[in-house]
């Protein structure tokens, strides 16, 4: 193909200066009949219809995962629970188990003092910070005044407070359950919950953005390897170990509703000292996960844990799991889904499917899991069958049914009656709404504290690991170090790349479809054509973009690419032939100056299409950059295939997302010889997660900024890493207000230095600009020309600065 394209091409060019055949194909390529206008669209409804069929498959790879291949049993089930823990976020050790409860003279320690038990309020440590400052969480700690009946972590959902389960306060949701508990005997901490109210703030910016409280800690967490779920579950085992610090022989149970419930399942997976489980109001199908609130997001979930295979984990002990009326709640970015009867039965059926596939015997004798509808008495469970799947709704969560068979874990008899009456609070100047803020800020200081240490993590873990004597040279007292071997860091680096892919931006293990070709001649100037291009991907998705062949190309000649990438909500011929001052078409610019250029379509447009995208393949562990790399990395094997580009002269050019393009994608696709990042390069971890810059996302509309542990794994300097031995530059203006110059300035720094250990400080660059959010094309034109040798010398006169 390479041979009889150029022929055909150059005879095209010679004949076309009258625009007589626009709509005519590039040589050897199919006729693309697709209209330009709908090429956007059509791209992002292929995206999700991709990422879909993914999610559908979803089951049969957990089926996959939950297969035993043999060995030891209990070593195999808890790696599973190892990897939920990590996907909850649930990583830190815990500090010591201490108890604390504190008050003042309006605001007593002792909430309710009865003759029964005793009700006071309690905070207590759950995980210590980077910074030394630890993890708190508070509650409601009822006290038996008697050797008690057991010991219970009661959870309620995120709308609820403590005192609204025991009846201190008008119930929501939920009859006061814990109230019933206490008159049982059953000594209780209660955790205060972050509430999916809106956050509260004074800053117009992030109150633009629309972010509940939840919300406000899943996006700065998440980043970091945590998550909101993660401190809270570390709240409920914390709870534990006061517990079993008192009597480690005593069954603890955990029973929660909603938000509580979820965190109730989750405790029980990975924490085999609790005993007995009641979830309420949670219990369901996940297979639309990425449509319920943004704060329950697990990266890679679908994969391995649907809430059958959480359950699974708790077998053979006592979870009790009952169909209830959910929480209601839906903003923008998700909504709790209400139940279905249908789809939670058939999750509860898969419960025993994956118990089979992990060699477990489930007998009546043994089996302690209950799907239990509201009319049905508690009694002997048993597997699965027609008489005792799940019927229904049950309209009460906490069910007096539910809540027997949960007790009877600790109960050997039935208990007698519980008394009546409610129960007073002492505390005249009480505030949850205080009491949850000081939850927020705790949350928010650990993670902030994360953001500041993740600089020196990530050095450690990639930098110094892969070539270990650059830490001495960073030290080194000497006033002349020689430089290092690159070949060593270029080898070290490889396994980086593959986990930068595949662990955090997601890597899709089907092949490519052939790249199929389909063009059409755009426009035509007295200096190149335009061509756009249509390329085969995975299924129906595709890869898009406009290509700009030079005029003056010669028999036989081979030339450079530049792939000009957009930005956010852009289009290929932005960087053309639309005049926007951000791109000064500088597509257009470079094949005035002869190069042959590429301008592809990225998926990042359509608030917020691009977003839920990014949520939906979330789920799989995957991300928005799982299909633009794969895109790009088709794009680059189709461009190496015509015989007048220079397949080892590509060279990747982008702003905005398209500068984020610049430092994931070239990272990853090594036929980018070049990279050039502009207007996007940054200290990322801070710029998406850090609560206290104005140019933060945390203070925007992009909610799908925020990946999985990348501000622990990867930066921006990290990601540059992956690029060497290859030439990279940024670009930025003085004016652009996406980052402070500093910021960039110290960033760049460690990569400046890098290139500088390796020998190879005159492949890298930076330039700053009087300027904006905005393409220079100065400096970066001319490191270009530099660094891919183009054009030739005696051509150079000819091409104005």
């Amino acid at each position: 193909m390479r041979d009889c394209l150029l022929p055909g091409l150059l005879a095209l060019l010679a004949l076309v200066p009258n625009g007589s055949l626009l709509a005519q194909p590039l040589p050897g390529t199919r006729s693309l009949e697709w209209p330009e206008q709908d090429l956007s669209q059509r791209m992002m409804d292929a995206a999700h219809r991709w990422i879909e069929a993914r999610i559908d498959q979803s089951p049969h790879t957990r089926e996959r995962a939950w297969s035993f291949p043999g060995g030891n049993r209990k070593s195999w089930l808890q790696q599973k629970r190892d990897r939920l823990k990590r996907m909850l976020g649930v990583v830190e050790n815990r500090l010591p188990a201490r108890l604390e409860w504190y008050g003042s003279p309006n605001q007593p320690a002792t909430v309710f003092d009865g003759p029964e038990f005793q009700v006071l309020q309690v905070r207590w440590h759950t995980v210590g910070g980077p910074d030394g400052t630890p993890l708190s969480a508070e509650g409601l700690y009822v006290r038996q005044k008697s050797p008690p009946t057991g010991q219970i972590v009661l959870l309620p959902d995120a709308a609820q407070t403590p005192e609204q389960l025991l009846g201190l306060a008008d119930t929501a949701l939920t009859r006061p359950v814990g109230l019933e508990f206490a008159r049982r005997g059953y000594e209780m901490l209660i955790p205060t919950l972050v509430s999916r109210a809106d956050l509260v703030t004074e800053d117009p910016r992030v109150r633009r953005s629309g972010q509940t409280r939840r919300e406000w800690i899943y996006r700065q967490a998440f980043q970091m390897g945590r998550h909101i779920i993660g401190y809270e579950i570390q709240s409920v085992l914390s709870a534990i170990d006061i517990f079993q610090q008192v009597d480690s022989g005593k069954k603890v149970g955990v029973a929660g509703y909603g938000e509580g419930g979820m965190l109730a399942l989750f405790a029980a997976a990975i924490d085999p000292r609790i005993g007995a489980t009641l979830v309420s109001g949670y219990f369901a199908d996940r297979q639309e996960a990425w449509a319920e609130p943004i704060s329950r997001n697990l990266f890679g979930r679908l994969n391995e844990f649907g809430d059958a295979e959480i359950a699974a984990l708790v077998h053979p002990r006592r979870l009790v799991l009952e169909s209830s009326k959910a929480p209601t709640f839906q903003n923008s970015k998700g909504a709790i889904p209400k139940p279905n009867p249908e789809q939670t039965t058939r999750e509860y059926r898969r419960i025993f499917d994956q118990l089979e596939r992990t060699g477990q015997q489930v007998s009546p004798a043994q089996w302690k899991i209950l799907f239990l509808p509201g009319k049905t008495q508690p009694g002997t469970p048993q597997p699965p069958s027609p008489e005792n799947e799940p019927p229904g709704i049950t309209a009460e969560p906490f069910s007096r049914h539910a809540s027997q068979y949960f007790l009877q874990a600790f109960e050997t008899q039935t208990p007698p009656a519980e008394a009546a009456g409610a129960i007073t609070d002492h505390r005249r100047e009480f505030s949850p709404a205080d009491r949850e803020a000081r939850l927020l800020l705790g949350m928010e200081r650990h993670t902030q504290a994360l953001i500041r240490a993740s600089s020196r993590v990530r050095e450690n873990r990639f930098l110094y690991q892969a070539m270990p004597e650059l830490a001495q040279s960073r030290w080194s007292t000497q006033k002349k170090l020689p430089t290092h071997s690159s070949e060593k860091f270029i080898t070290a680096a490889k396994k980086f790349r593959q986990e930068f892919h595949e662990s955090l931006m997601g890597k899709f293990s089907e092949p490519y479809r052939p790249t199929a070709a389909r063009t059409r001649k755009l426009k035509e100037t007295s200096k190149w054509i335009a061509y756009d291009v249509v390329l085969d991907v995975y299924g129906d998705l595709f890869a898009w973009g406009v290509l700009l062949v030079p005029r003056d190309l010669k028999q036989g000649e081979q030339r450079p690419v530049v792939v000009c990438q957009h930005g956010r909500n852009g289009l290929p011929r932005d960087t053309i032939d639309q005049d926007k001052p951000a791109y000064n078409n500088f597509a257009a610019q470079l094949a005035n100056e002869g190069w042959i250029t590429f301008s592809p379509h990225n998926l990042y447009r359509g608030e917020d299409r691009y977003r839920w995208l990014d949520r939906k393949a979330n789920t799989l562990g995957k991300t928005l950059f799982s299909l633009i790399i794969a895109q790009h990395d088709q794009i680059t094997r189709w461009l190496a295939s015509l015989p007048f580009v220079d397949e080892n002269r590509i060279a990747f050019y982008g702003l905005s997302y398209g500068g984020e393009t610049a430092v994931r994608v070239p990272a990853v696709v090594e036929r980018y010889a070049l990279s050039i990042c502009s207007g996007d390069f940054n200290q990322w971890t801070r710029k998406v997660a850090a609560t206290d810059q104005p140019f933060s996302f945390m203070g925007t509309i992009e909610w799908e900024m925020p990946y999985w542990n990348l501000g622990q794994t990867f930066d921006y300097a990290e990601m540059a890493y992956l690029m060497i031995p290859r030439p990279f530059m940024v670009e930025r203006g003085h004016l652009d207000r996406v980052g402070e110059d500093a910021w960039v300035a110290h960033e760049y720094a460690k990569v400046r230095w890098l290139y500088a250990q390796l020998g190879m400080a005159d492949r890298t660059r930076i330039e700053f600009f009087q300027g904006g959010h905005s393409i220079h094309g100065k400096g970066t034109f001319e490191f270009l020309r530099e660094q891919l040798n183009w054009p030739p010398r005696e051509k150079a006169k000819k091409i104005p600065d």
